[in-house]
């Protein structure tokens, strides 16, 4: 098979997918028309798949050979965000938008799926296809690897992108090692007493705590950790009080950690419960600190990043081609289908166009891509996937 002119024919029916997903979007753990959608157009290629995680599906394509099995994953849910985009195909459900581009993930999948199916004959082992619910929020990844996607038959190695603006259509870029940090969600709720605003003397303020608390927090990266080394620690929450005239008892924190190491993190953690500590005594007052686990680092497989650079050289030109210099400082829950035996690498699918005025960055309410990058995706995912079968 002629798999780039393959590509080309089918690009209008995948365009068209990508546009009814796109103008249908839904949040994490509610993909249910999403989920409908692939299944029924699954069935019209023959492929036979599970649900999983509730909202997630897992194709396969049985090789007519015996041999390795390999996986590709793309994640289907939405963003919370009002799309400000002006186009036919805008989002028809108000307040929720692909914004971070799993529209296109989902339809180079399908692309990737119909293009392998009609190979089917030749294919020297499997193809398992991971929709993936959830990436936005409780890590979808995670509960598809728990309900058993990566066995029966066990999965031997696994691809996944990611599209970026930053790229342009019909480029990729690839990373070495560590391409994502581990992501920590930080609770930390001030205890005080409350009183009169009049007399604060006879209360302890957790607003004034927490305030404090806040500002030292941010020396944690600038003073305790190596200029050399990333963390990122942020808060987007911070809720308390109840009435102007009344000093707050309680405030609650809420933020991120990333980290980019284990000892690193380790080490962060420890200072963020001692800062905090410290710092709610010295006025007076307590505090809890909750550290939930996020998404674990994604380190590729090097051997994996080299096959899919060859070919990426062979199928769209080694001057399409970029490398990462440094690791993101984003999760991403791809991590946890290659945290183990499992190899496999993630990429970034350039999907920008600067002529087209298509450069609004990822999670941004006018967030866009060049069409033309489904072609590049579902071109390196097919070929990837055949290179890697053939490695037996």
């Amino acid at each position: 098979m002629d798999i780039k002119k393959r590509i080309d024919e089918i690009f209008n029916e995948l365009v068209e997918i990508r546009r009814d997903i796109h103008s249908h979007p839904e949040l994490s753990e509610n993909e249910f028309r999403t989920s409908d959608k692939i299944c029924n157009i699954l069935k019209e290629l023959d492929i036979e798949y599970t649900k999983a995680a509730e909202t997630g599906i897992v194709g396969i394509i049985r090789g007519k050979k015996k041999g390795k099995t390999v996986a590709a994953r793309a994640d289907i849910d939405a963003l919370p965000i009002v799309e400000k985009n002006e186009s036919t195909y805008k989002s028809k459900n108000i307040g929720v938008m692909h914004a971070c581009g799993h529209d296109v993930h989902t339809t180079v999948l399908i692309g990737t799926a119909k293009i392998l199916k009609e190979m089917e004959s030749e294919l020297q082992g499997n193809v398992k296809l991971f929709f993936q619910p959830a990436e936005e929020t409780i890590g979808g990844a995670k509960r598809m690897v728990q309900e058993g996607c990566l066995k029966n038959p066990d999965v031997d190695y696994v691809v996944g992108l990611h599209v970026q603006p930053y790229i342009d259509a019909g480029k990729i870029e690839l990373k070495y090692g560590k391409l994502n940090a581990q992501t920590d969600e930080l609770r930390i709720v001030v205890y005080g007493k409350s009183g009169h605003a009049a007399y604060p003397d006879s209360s302890i303020d957790a607003i004034v705590i927490a305030a404090n608390l806040i500002t030292a927090l941010q020396s944690l990266v600038s003073r305790n950790i190596s200029p050399l080394n990333s963390v990122v620690l942020s808060f987007g929450q911070i809720n308390g009080g109840t009435k102007n005239n009344i000093i707050s008892d309680s405030v609650e924190l809420k933020g991120i950690l990333r980290t980019l190491d284990g000892e690193t993190r380790k080490y962060a953690i420890k200072r963020i419960e001692d800062i905090s500590s410290n710092i709610s005594k010295a006025y007076g007052g307590n505090c809890l600190v909750e550290i939930k686990d996020g998404y674990k680092y994604l380190v590729n497989d090097n051997e994996i990043v080299d096959l899919i650079y060859d070919v990426a050289k062979r199928s769209i030109g080694e001057e399409n081609i970029q490398f990462k210099e440094m690791p993101s400082m984003g999760g991403e829950d791809f991590s946890y289908f290659i945290d183990g035996d499992v190899k496999g690498s993630f990429y970034h699918l350039g999907c920008g166009n600067r002529e087209k005025g298509i450069i609004s960055p990822l999670h941004s309410d006018t967030f866009d891509v060049d069409e033309n990058c489904i072609k590049t995706g579902v071109l390196i995912q097919v070929n990837s996937i055949l290179e890697l079968l053939r490695r037996q």
